[in-house]
């Protein structure tokens, strides 16, 4: 299958929907998928084992426990025309990565690295870079304006039972969290 075209047939801040032409065995036809520009995620592992994540009142879901994180872009316009660009993408969001975990948490990441990369698949394209923070410094939360952000810090036992309570309402973080928990 070979791609011929790409059209946006809608776009609002944050999401789009975009027509592909493709062409296979010979015939042409149009695939119909969203897209939203990529988010991260911290894993944030203190130097006691603990692991520090965030309790949010957010506007669409009420109370939330996450794993910090946010856009690595503001809207889809500036992700259309970062794409344009040579840079690569991992080196934007893991400043992104950087900048979130001082706004959200109050700490500034000194060892960063990509755990995971998580592709929402199907019919929508909304990757999620998962990073692993396991040295910072504190530096005090410094949040938006509109946020409503408090940092618990929890064992790794507390945090694989919030991970699979319904307390955690971001599914792919909890994948992530789980595979990250079997892993070391």
């Amino acid at each position: 299958m070979q791609n011929k075209n790409e059209e946006i047939i809608f776009q609002g801040k944050m999401i789009e929907i975009v027509h592909e032409t493709v062409s296979s065995n010979g015939k042409e036809f149009v695939l119909e998928h969203g897209r939203r520009a990529p988010g991260v995620r911290l894993i944030i592992e203190t130097s006691d084992g603990e692991f520090l994540i965030t309790k949010e009142e957010r506007f669409d879901k009420g109370l939330d426990y996450r794993l910090p994180g946010g856009k690595v872009f503001d809207s889809l316009i500036e992700y259309n025309d970062f794409k344009k660009n040579e840079v690569k993408i991992l080196i934007k969001a893991k400043e992104t990565a950087i900048k979130e975990g001082i706004e959200e948490v109050g700490i500034k990441p000194l060892e960063i690295e990509l755990f995971y990369l998580s592709k929402c698949g199907g019919s929508f394209d909304w990757d999620l870079y998962y990073f692993i923070v396991k040295k910072y410094e504190e530096v005090g939360q410094h949040l938006e304006e509109h946020e409503k952000i408090e940092v618990v810090k929890i064992s790794r036992e507390k945090l694989k039972k919030l991970a699979l309570s319904n307390k955690m309402k971001e599914d792919r973080s909890v994948a992530v969290i789980l595979k990250y928990l079997n892993k070391n």
